[in-house]
């Protein structure tokens, strides 16, 4: 489990800091001060699935009709790992922690793309392999390093005139969304062969590895789509301070609560 506390850093300036503990059933949890819970979001989830089962969990365990529960960081449904969720008062802490360092593992399938650059849609195009060496892949990830430009996927949450660019290009619609400055502080090659290529990334906030795997295989010669995720790290929660969705609930459900008046809890 994973608390959370703001402390002062200047005047007007505050920065969270999460504290790594062992989970303590016995302990009593504040769902109102806030509580911040590590979760390794399962395969096939959306993030909004993994909010709304924690949520409805302290809705009975409260006993209440509603009340406050967010997260820092989505994930799309294909990928897995580290998650964090929020709970009352803490959801005013959600841009400070989604905006720490994240660490990923993907897997990346070369020769073939697709337009939503993972395993959403059906290969729009192949390509040859045959040229693709572990030296080559080594030295184009060296590219990659420090300081990038990144246009997002099509196929994404961002913004275009009011709507989700991933509304239009479910449609069909041409989608016209901006690069954006991102930085890769690590970028290492796992796992090779010429059909696909594992790599470990630490990142900044925003960066979609679907658009880096596409990025990779252009400048492969290859073409790339991602075909697995998995999200080790965000600021310093890795994924063994993590708990199931299964087990959250279980947390929930059997925690001793901090005394709390009514009023407070009815947010």
């Amino acid at each position: 489990m994973v608390c959370g506390l703001l402390r002062g850093n200047g005047p007007g300036v505050h920065t969270v800091v999460i504290i790594m503990q062992e989970m303590d059933i016995s302990a009593k949890k504040d769902f109102v001060e806030g509580e911040i819970l590590a979760v390794d979001k399962p395969l096939g989830w959306t993030s909004f699935d993994v909010v709304k089962r924690l949520r409805g969990a302290v809705l009975r365990r409260l006993g209440v009709k509603r009340f406050k529960v967010g997260h820092a960081g989505t994930l799309d449904p294909l990928a897995t790992g580290v998650m964090i969720v929020v709970t009352g008062k803490a959801t005013k802490l959600i841009e400070q922690l989604q905006s720490g360092v994240k660490e990923y593992v993907a897997t990346i399938a070369l020769g073939a793309t697709t337009p939503s650059f993972d395993l959403e849609t059906e290969i729009d195009a192949r390509f040859p392999v045959e040229h693709i060496t572990r030296e080559l892949v080594e030295q184009v990830l060296e590219r990659f390093k420090g300081r990038i430009e990144q246009i997002p996927p099509q196929y994404s949450a961002c913004k275009v005139d009011g709507k989700r660019a991933y509304e239009k290009a479910r449609k069909g619609q041409s989608v016209d969304l901006k690069a954006k400055t991102l930085v890769i502080d690590e970028i290492e090659l796992t796992e090779y062969s010429r059909e696909s290529i594992t790599i470990r990334v630490v990142c900044s906030k925003g960066t979609y590895i679907r658009a880096l795997a596409r990025d990779i295989g252009q400048a492969l010669g290859s073409g790339g789509h991602l075909t697995a995720l998995r999200r080790t790290r965000v600021g310093e929660v890795g994924i063994d301070d993590c708990l199931s969705v299964d087990g959250a609930v279980e947390m929930i459900r059997d925690a001793e609560l901090a005394e709390q008046p009514d009023a407070a809890i009815k947010q």
